[in-house]
């Protein structure tokens, strides 16, 4: 048996003995390693259920294998039979409506299905049944509805022209998260009932779905690109099972990405806070270590009994962080309740674990091993005599557990990763990040060393010199606390952004009611009844039609969006159909900011204006043309201006305006907004609006408000929480890497004392040197914090950074004064410290 064969049993017999299940010097290692543990396991664990329930359940969520949709019209009977030539197809319509019984009304998201609804998975209603279309006359609703309205199971409540009766109330809709947003509850009818309802009219805007269940053998990708071959044109949007839910996707992956980074982070600051931790703990160990050495143990013998230690500790963090992430998952799915509304409750995703594990004891083998082989390295004798430098090849001798771990962490990371160019980017960031805070340690040590040492304050002169003499924490405090202040002005930057995109997105003014699909040849009346019923209120109509754009460019080289294999960054509105207007005037909160707008009598070929965000996605300038479909027949227009776009306000806006006559041909109906003249009453103006546009829908937008403003409350708190994660390791960190010090201060203090230094003046010169720091930190952390923040919101949200400087600059404040606080109080047993008792223990 070989040497360090033998030696690990006798390591492991030592170590026994000595452990501590109390973790005396080793608790910062312990906390840390269960925060980084934790946030990885609760990050891996929710996004791994929540990516297997939307891909288990892909076909019941979508309702098919492939759903083809479309605003304003229905399948031609050439493209009904090259859908049903795939499989059995259920259609049916998707439009926004009121249900009304006596005065009392509610905004419904009106569903009509045919007898073969549902393709996949099973309706179920509260009293038990399991069903299909409901009879003719009939509806199933959401309590929502019955709630709104006070009704009850039989009652007859009315949609558009048509008194329909509650036939039950639903409890199961297996493809509901497909519908995605809606502004209100659901009302499922039949195709017979939606007809009697006339709500569907040339130019209304309804959705017409068509649900497949494909043949087997067939693969989704396959049939659609078959089906968009055979009708290039025809501007359907399609989905697939395995993009159910792309709007639940897109969250997943950038809540996924967000929180992956945040647990990476998380256990980079964490490492820091181990290696201090570990420092500090061999610190405390030198008289055993030399007792060890002197009684015969090696180098190699010093190594194992405290990797060993250090092992146990480690595995107890990580196997407390594990189990508590594990449990943090329902908390988690319900902080996203209403942004993914599945059920993510206690799961087990062992891979998320295993992941999880190793990059945490990676992290812990990469921080713990320099201070671990430079307990190794000091002898005996130098334990014996003083407190030691670490000898000066400490990190050649280091260079290969410390490579190597770090290979095997950017290795998992990228092999683990949605997006790899995105981890890539952030683990190169992390490793810039420690660098220059451990390159400014490095030069707030040298400028320390040349500033003079006369005259002035005596603790001003010892708290500059303690930031360079022999074995100062310099560089680790300057690292730990660095990484602290950023992740303080992160969060504050991150929060801050989101609270302002949310009072900016969903402003507490805003009209008071939208009307969608009111009848052209109504609009006067409609004017007329508004003013009767709530008078001074503001009234303002738009034409509003459905299409997709198809081609763009210069009229001699136009680039068909169907060529395309991915669609440009910021080009989102070549997903799918969009909304499109025409206007003799420059729409409200819109400026021209390239060609000009055409006249108000303009009578020539078709012109169009485009969103300046879109024309610079697509390199379009004026005089380029865009080609749309609408209604499934070609038209192209001119670019004549291009326009800024405040699409904050709560107004209708629109990415392309056309001249008057480019479009206008097409059937069509108005939307309208309504703002209630201060002093009216707008209670009776909903009753008498519903009861003369029966087939139009009046919505209050007060509930639309507030449900968008719960949206974006609960990913803001999410995002917070999980953000906080990495603020309590930064805390950690910050106090571990305090303690540490102190635990090097005690040696200085006790000699300064004994020079007659008071303790006044220590206290003193302690509190400059952590003023020093945390004035040049509070700098450098607001500078990496602003840009993390930036990333963050801007790159992986796509919402616009608007941090409260005051509020992210006094969070920084905070967390400096926090510093200063916190070492001060740390560092009172220093100053209490009896020079004979201490200078014995030295």
């Amino acid at each position: 048996m070989s040497e360090a064969a033998q030696g690990w049993p006798l390591a492991l017999r030592l170590a026994r003995r000595d452990f501590s299940w109390r973790f005396r010097g080793l608790r910062l290692l312990v906390v840390c390693l269960f925060l980084g543990a934790a946030a990885l396991a609760a990050i891996g664990t929710l996004e791994t259920a929540i990516r297997d329930q939307l891909s288990d359940r892909g076909q019941e969520i979508l309702g098919g294998d492939l759903e083809f949709s479309a605003y304003g019209r229905e399948a031609s009977a050439d493209e009904l039979a090259a859908m049903q030539a795939l499989g059995r197809v259920s259609w049916g319509t998707r439009v926004q409506s009121l249900a009304t019984t006596g005065d009392a009304t509610a905004p419904v998201q009106l569903k009509s299905v045919d007898d073969a609804w549902p393709l996949y998975g099973t309706f179920r209603l509260r009293d038990g049944r399991e069903a299909g279309a409901p009879p003719a006359g009939e509806a199933w609703v959401d309590k929502g509805v019955l709630d709104r309205l006070d009704a009850e199971v039989g009652d007859m409540i009315g949609l558009g022209r048509a008194q329909v009766r509650i036939g039950g109330v639903i409890a199961e809709e297996p493809d509901r998260l497909s519908e995605g947003f809606s502004l209100g509850p659901p009302v499922i009818i039949s195709d017979a009932t939606m007809a009697q309802t006339d709500l569907i009219q040339p130019g209304s805007m309804a959705r017409a779905k068509y649900r497949v269940a494909l043949t087997s053998g067939q693969e989704p990708d396959a049939a659609v690109e078959g089906f968009e071959t055979q009708f290039p044109d025809a501007s359907w949007d399609t989905r697939t099972r395995e993009r159910a839910s792309p709007g639940a996707d897109r969250l997943m992956a950038n809540m996924g990405q967000f929180l992956g980074l945040v647990g990476l982070a998380a256990l980079v600051i964490a490492g820091i806070g181990i290696s201090g931790a570990v420092s500090s703990w061999l610190e405390g160990r030198r008289g055993t270590v030399a007792t060890l050495k002197v009684l015969g143990a090696t180098s190699e013998d010093v190594l194992r009994l405290h990797a060993l230690q250090v092992l146990a500790a480690a595995f107890v963090g990580v196997g407390a962080g594990l189990i508590v992430g594990v449990l943090a998952v329902p908390g988690l799915a319900a902080l996203l309740e209403g942004l993914l509304p599945i059920d993510a409750g206690f799961v087990i995703a062992p891979l998320a674990l295993v992941r999880a594990a190793v990059f945490a004891l990676l992290v812990a083998l990469v921080f713990a091993a320099p201070p671990l082989l430079a307990a190794r390295s000091i002898t005996a004798m130098a334990l014996l005599r003083a407190r030691g430098a670490p000898p000066p090849g400490i990190w050649r001798a280091a260079a290969k557990p410390v490579l190597a771990g770090l290979a095997a962490i950017v290795v998992l990371a990228l092999a683990t990763a949605h997006e790899v160019g995105l981890t890539a980017g952030f683990l190169a960031a992390a490793a810039c990040i420690l660098g220059l805070l451990a390159a400014l340690g490095l030069g707030i040590r040298k400028a320390a060393a040349r500033l003079p040492r006369r005259g002035g304050s005596l603790a001003v002169r010892m708290g500059l010199a303690a930031l360079d003499r022999p074995g100062s924490p310099t560089v680790a405090l300057v690292t730990a606390l660095g990484f602290g202040l950023s992740a303080f002005a992160a969060i504050a930057a991150i929060q801050t952004s989101l609270d302002a995109y949310i009072a900016a997105t969903v402003p507490e003014q805003a009209p008071d009611y939208f009307v969608l699909d009111l009848p052209r040849d109504g609009e006067r009346s409609f004017r007329d009844l508004v003013e009767e019923e709530a008078p001074g209120s503001q009234v303002r109509t738009v034409p509003s039609m459905r299409g997709a754009i198809l081609a763009y460019g210069p009229p001699e080289a136009m680039t068909r969006v169907s060529d395309l294999e991915d669609i440009p960054e910021g080009a989102w509105a070549l997903r799918g159909e969009r909304g499109l207007t025409y206007a003799t005037e420059i729409p409200p909160g819109n400026a021209v900011t390239s060609g000009a707008w055409w006249p108000a009598d303009y009578d020539g070929p078709p012109l169009v204006s485009v969103d300046q965000e879109l024309a610079d996605a697509l390199d379009l300038k004026v005089g380029d043309h865009i080609t749309i479909s609408l209604l499934g027949i070609e038209r192209d227009a001119e670019i004549a201006s291009l326009r800024q776009v405040e699409w904050e306000d709560m107004g209708f806006n629109y990415v392309l305006v056309f001249s008057p006559g480019a479009i206008d041909d097409a059937p069509h109906n108005l939307y309208a907004s309504i703002m209630v003249g201060a002093g009216a009453d707008g209670g009776p103006l909903l009753g008498a609006l519903v009861r003369a546009f029966p087939t139009s829908s009046v919505i209050e937008i007060g509930g639309v408000l507030e449900q968008a403003r719960d949206i974006l409350g609960s990913l803001a708190l999410a995002i917070f929480a999980a953000a906080s994660v990495a603020v309590l390791a930064g805390l950690a960190v910050l106090l571990g890497a305090i303690a540490a010090a102190r635990a090097r201060e005690t040696y200085d203090s006790v000699i300064l004392r004994v020079l007659g230094a008071s303790r006044g003046q220590l206290l003193g010169a302690l509190v400059v040197r952590y003023a020093l720091l945390a004035l040049v930190l509070g700098v450098v952390g607001m500078g990496i914090g602003m840009a993390t923040g930036w990333f963050v919101i801007d790159r992986l949200f796509e919402f616009p950074f608007r941090p409260d400087w005051a509020v992210v600059t006094a969070v920084v404040i905070g967390g400096g004064a926090l510093v200063v606080g916190a070492a001060t109080l740390a560092s009172l047993p220093v100053l209490h410290a009896r020079p004979a008792q201490a200078l014995r223990s030295l």
